[in-house]
Parts: structure tokens; C-alpha cells; sequence
């Protein structure tokens, strides 16, 4: 158990989509003062799953951070979008090529879709097939 698994809780007992805090109402749910660093960098409330447990917190619980106010000391918990899941032929998710990562967001991130394979291309052949003669003809 983390020090904001009370934050946490909190967001995933809420049944709205938009949860605005002020820094002091989230350092009464976690009963505990937040790191000088939240309210000095903007970056502390990013919703980089690796940038803190803190962020794992509101992760877990479906939530991303939006409207950060350093200044005013407040943000908004804003839902996460649910991901899209595709169906294959037989009707089970996709789930095995769109390995997913906390939040239930696909690893593929912004740049899925975007990169079309065509048929036949074998992507563990080396770019240049004549690379190893270079150790071959010493």
C-alpha cells in the first residue's frame, strides 16, 4: 500500500468524468503533504505511467491529469478514454499483436495505425544483406 492509494481509491469510486482538486484537498485525501517538486514543475503531473507512484495512482484508477494550475494550485482528474478493442475473425479481442500497458492504453501509442507492413516484407532481415562480408573477407 502507497501513501496515495487514498487518492486512488477516491477517483475509482467516483462516478464522474471530471474530478477537479486543489493541492490541498489532494494533500488531505493522502494525509500527507505533496513534494515541493508538484508545485514547482509542471512535468510532476504528467501521466507518464514511469514518472511516479503518485501517477500510478490515478492511472490505475482510469483517471489522466488535465487543467494543471501550478500557480492557482489545482488540477481536474479527467477520465482516460476507453481504448477501441478490435475484433478479430473468431470474435476475440486483439489482444495478443496490441499488447497493452497500464490504463488499458495500447503500447503503440500515437503512432498505431499509422505504419502499414506490406505482405511478404520480413522485418528481421538485415537492411543491407552484404553488412557480415565486411568479417567474412579478413
Amino acid at each position: 500500500m502507497t501513501k496515495y492509494e487514498p487518492l486512488s481509491d477516491y477517483l475509482k469510486s467516483s462516478d464522474h468524468d471530471r474530478v477537479p482538486m486543489t493541492f490541498n484537498e489532494l494533500e488531505k485525501l493522502i494525509d500527507d503533504t505533496l513534494p515541493p517538486s508538484a508545485r514547482k514543475h509542471r512535468a510532476w503531473w504528467s501521466n507518464n505511467p514511469s514518472n511516479s507512484v503518485i501517477t500510478r495512482a490515478w492511472l490505475d484508477a482510469g483517471y489522466i491529469t488535465r487543467d494543471v494550475d501550478l500557480g492557482g494550485e489545482k488540477l481536474v482528474f479527467r477520465r482516460a478514454p476507453q481504448p477501441e478493442l478490435a475484433e478479430s475473425k473468431n470474435g476475440s479481442e486483439a489482444g495478443s499483436r496490441d499488447q497493452k500497458i497500464a490504463g488499458g492504453r495500447s503500447i503503440f501509442g500515437c503512432m498505431k495505425g499509422t505504419l502499414t507492413i506490406p505482405p511478404g516484407v520480413d522485418l528481421t532481415e538485415p537492411a543491407d544483406p552484404d553488412w557480415g562480408k565486411v568479417y567474412e573477407d579478413g
